[in-house]
């Protein structure tokens, strides 16, 4: 039950300090004197959207402060439990709006989101607002009041839940189809390409080998050619010593030329640094001689140019380079995508037991979904045939006395089913005898609409478990005695749980248990409203005035005395 609110420099309202009485409250006042000022601040506390158009002109900033005690909303009292919120069976919501559009929110002094707020919110107040007919023209609103009627939103949220789940799921086995196929034809692909590269059988670092030897095949006759001409160099500087010598005999003529230079050198007599590094050198190039002559006539032997194993090689080197332009990669990296596609060829595999394994999920889930869906349909069947009788009592009541309404649930098909369950929910009307029920929509009066609104709304209030329930001059279009109805219909409500009415209406306002009145006044050309508590005698005078053309007579007074004494 809201106990108090405090609002600062909110609209045009400077200051003011409210204490909230409980049973039914009615606030009256003179057109365009903000009387929904203070439900819009109370609206802000409970998280509802903000700017800077909420800040007092010359304000820095707008604060709004409500008050609960908590022993009408077990909810409320259970949500703040669970987040470490509760405060003694109190809950402060707080709200505070700069003037650049910024603002901040706390429950019991703790800063909260803005969604907490607004969660919160909705389990202490329930605010129907002077156009909530309109949203009666929706069937989501139909949906949402047979729920709250029936007291099933948990299970309405576990159904949605449920059902996302399930959507969810299907989502991503279609998705795994898709792929599955897409890949049916990647692996065939692949299989192909990883065979191809395993007849290859191109093994690491084989690619260097092989270009190395089919470049030393390839100039075979060109190095034979050379190290026979270094041969015939050594040839020449032998010659000099035995022109009939042969290769072998050239190169000892070569090293013995060396080995006399030596010997003559080393007979020199004293020995100096620059003999002995020439002697060095000499017996050096000795040594290098002899090693390279060895060498060459090694190479020469063993020197075999095979054409054969050119060939395979060639044959070979081809199919590798050509595989690697059919790849479009270089030829080095020929056995690293062999890996890379036999790799993802594995990944691929799999699919077929994936989608079974995807597709008995799917199924539990839509059982589950239908389970759960079902339980919430037979609820709501039950409760709609009690909404409805108790809504056309209601109608009767307010001038309809040939009202009637029947909340219908028509099954959907299996492929229509939604979040919201497995059936379309909505309110049929009739307001004369011998017509048809129809859809709200197709109600031509507006006067009806809003009578079959109000009963609505009163109806489902009842059922309510919040301990605030705020109208907002829903009584718009209804006047005579069934205004008198409808003022007695909040004051019944009113001893259930805590009621605020806005109203112009001086039927429902004699039925109030007590009676705030807004008053707007300008003092050095700034505009101020505030609202005050009235007195029996004070009440009787504003409904006197409510009655009332310009002047208020005695007569005035008396029937707005009676009206009040009545109540």
């Amino acid at each position: 039950m809201l106990t108090h609110i405090q609002i600062r420099n909110f609209a045009i309202i400077g200051e003011l300090d409210l204490e909230i009485s409980p049973n039914l409250s009615v606030i009256t006042g003179e057109t365009g004197a903000g009387k929904s000022i203070v439900l819009d601040a109370l609206s802000l506390a409970m998280g509802q959207r903000a700017d800077a158009g909420a800040v007092r002109h010359g304000s820095d900033k707008a604060e709004i402060l409500a008050s609960f005690e908590l022993d009408l909303a077990p909810l409320a009292q259970q949500w703040l439990n669970d987040r470490e919120l509760d405060s003694e069976n109190h809950c402060i919501l707080r709200r505070v709006v700069s003037k650049d559009g910024r603002s901040r929110g706390y429950i019991n002094g703790r800063s909260s989101t803005l969604q907490d707020l607004k969660d919160l919110g909705s389990l202490l107040i329930n605010i129907h607002g002077q156009h909530e007919h309109q949203a009666l023209l929706k069937k989501d609103t139909h949906r949402r009041l047979l729920d709250n009627f029936a007291k099933t939103d948990s299970l309405a949220k576990t159904t949605a839940t449920t059902y996302r789940q399930w959507q969810l799921k299907r989502d991503y086995l279609d998705k795994l189809k898709t792929r599955v196929a897409e890949n049916g034809d990647r692996a065939e692909l692949l299989h192909y390409q990883v065979q191809e590269l395993a007849s290859l059988n191109l093994m690491e670092g084989e690619l260097k080998k092989l270009e190395e030897e089919h470049k030393l095949l390839a100039n075979a006759e060109q190095n034979q050619a050379n190290c026979h001409h270094s041969l015939a160099i050594l040839n020449d500087l032998a010659c000099e010593k035995d022109t009939h010598s042969q290769q072998k005999g050239e190169a000892v003529a070569i090293t013995d030329l060396l080995g006399q230079a030596i010997r003559h050198l080393e007979q020199c007599i004293p020995q100096n640094e620059t003999l002995k590094q020439s002697i060095e050198l000499i017996n050096n190039a000795l040594i290098q001689t002899e090693e390279a002559a060895d060498s060459l006539r090694h190479y020469l032997d063993s020197f075999n140019s095979d054409p054969a194993r050119y060939q395979a090689l060639d044959e070979r080197l081809s199919s590798i380079y050509q595989l690697a332009r059919k790849h479009k990669i270089p030829a080095e990296q020929m056995v690293t995508l062999h890996q890379q596609l036999a790799e993802e060829l594995e990944s691929l595999s799999g699919g077929d037991e994936k989608l079974e394994a995807l597709e008995n999920e799917c199924t539990a889930l839509q059982q589950e979904y239908v389970k759960i869906a079902s339980k919430l349909s037979t609820k709501r069947a039950s409760a709609a045939k009690k909404l409805s009788k108790a809504i056309g009592e209601q109608i009767s009541c307010l001038g309809m006395p040939q009202g009637k309404c029947q909340v219908t649930l028509v099954p959907l098909d299996a492929g229509n089913y939604s979040s919201q369950g497995m059936e379309s929910i909505e309110f049929l009307v009739t307001t004369n005898a011998g017509q048809p029920l129809k859809p709200l929509t197709k109600v031509a009066s507006g006067g009806e609409l809003s009578r079959i609104s109000l009963a609505i709304q009163v109806i489902c209030a009842e059922q309510s478990e919040l301990g605030t329930i705020v109208f907002d001059e829903v009584d718009v279009g209804i006047g005579g005695g069934t205004a008198e109805v409808v003022g007695k219909l909040l004051r019944h409500l009113g001893k259930e749980a805590q009621v605020l009415c806005v109203t112009h209406l001086p039927q429902v306002a004699a039925q109030g248990h007590h009676h705030l009145h807004v008053n707007k006044q300008t003092k050095k050309k700034l505009t101020h409203t505030s609202i005050t508590p009235l007195s029996n005698d004070e009440k009787v005078l504003e409904i006197a005035r409510m009655l009332g053309g310009l002047e208020i007579t005695d007569q005035t007074i008396a029937h707005a005395k009676e009206m009040v004494t009545s109540a």
